[in-house]
């Protein structure tokens, strides 16, 4: 894939596609303005000195003389892209843009930080990725964590990295690799990973029994082989010394997609007991317990739900975010400042 020029600058306006173009500033590779990406890797290019503000927005805009014939996509953005022909990468508004809400090409940006600073990963399906959020919004769940880390003096130098991928699943593929083949690209990798949470596994159990019903003794197995993957996630980021956070599986009863009955119910109650049981994350997030109605426990709280009894609401990701213990975060960094 060749990428003929790449410019990076601060957005003016998400919805509009408007960039400020007094922060308007040329990548390189190699001291090179163009590059050639082998097929399926990844490429760095050269640092620049670039000021942004922490939450703030930016906007990479990249030139292909010609164009690939495949490309790279993350359907559910919840951010919209705009695309221009000719070569506008440092216009302040794109000429006759076509709009669509999905992102390409760019995998992530690293920032320069002081020794202490720290990532957090969300790896996560849809409603990691934010399915039911505001387009344009930052309010998936990853955005209002990282909000309330930069709101807290303490815990400030935590950055969180979302990995959610809508139709994930933790042991089949489905719009993208499945969680445990995505662990070293998407959590092992990428810079200054300390912790990670895990919120996967409710389209391993909303899709065994979609189109028709399996024996108990599929079923049993497939719960057995959610906690192996849960075991191996575990095991592998503590190799590399994540701590690992458990998060609960919401409900979902109601959902127009899974039509989950008793037996998916009872099958997520037993995988979240493991969760929570000591000794097999090192710390838990009860988002089951934050979403669920209370007087219905296998629904999603009304004001939580998004409508389709699968997805939060904005005000369910809030609730999501508000619940998880900034303290998760703060030992690690804590005990860096002290050395």
């Amino acid at each position: 894939m060749h990428i003929a020029s790449v410019h990076l600058a601060r957005a003016a306006s998400l919805a509009l596609g408007t960039i400020d173009v007094h922060t308007d500033k040329a990548l390189a590779f190699s001291g090179r303005p163009d590059v050639t990406i082998p097929a399926g890797a990844e490429y760095l290019s050269d640092p620049i000195s670039f000021t942004a503000p922490a939450l703030s927005d930016l906007t990479t805009t990249i030139y292909f003389d010609v164009p690939p014939s495949e490309q790279t996509g993350h359907p559910g953005s919840r951010a919209t892209s705009f695309l221009s022909r000719g070569n506008v990468v440092s216009v302040a508004e794109l000429p006759a843009p076509k709009k669509v809400e999905h992102w390409y090409f760019l995998a992530g940006v690293d920032v320069a930080a002081p020794p202490r600073a720290a990532a957090v990963v969300a790896l996560g399906d849809s409603i990691t990725d934010g399915h039911g959020s505001t387009t344009n919004g930052n309010d998936r769940w990853p955005d209002l964590l990282a909000k309330r880390l930069q709101a807290d003096r303490t815990a400030r130098s935590v950055a969180v990295l979302n990995e959610g991928i809508g139709g994930n699943r933790l042991l089949l593929n489905g719009l993208g690799p499945n969680a445990l083949a995505r662990l070293d690209h998407d959590v092992l990798a990428p810079a200054g990973v300390r912790y990670l949470i895990v919120l996967e596994g409710i389209n391993d159990l909303g899709m065994l029994m979609r189109e028709s019903e399996v024996s108990k003794a599929e079923q049993e197995a497939l719960v057995q082989s959610m906690i192996s993957a849960y075991e191996q996630i575990v095991a592998r980021a503590h190799a590399h010394g994540i701590k690992t956070v458990g998060a609960t599986l919401l409900p979902f009863v109601g959902s127009e997609f899974y039509h989950p009955g008793p037996d998916a119910e009872a099958h997520r109650q037993t995988i979240n007991q493991w969760i929570r049981a000591p000794g097999h994350f090192d710390a838990v997030i009860d988002f089951d317990k934050v979403t669920r109605d209370p007087v219905h426990p296998e629904r999603l709280l009304a004001a939580f739900d998004s409508g389709d009894h699968l997805h939060p609401s904005p005000a369910g990701y809030a609730a999501m975010a508000e619940a998880i213990p900034l303290a998760l975060f703060v030992d690690l960094t804590s005990a860096r400042n002290l050395r």
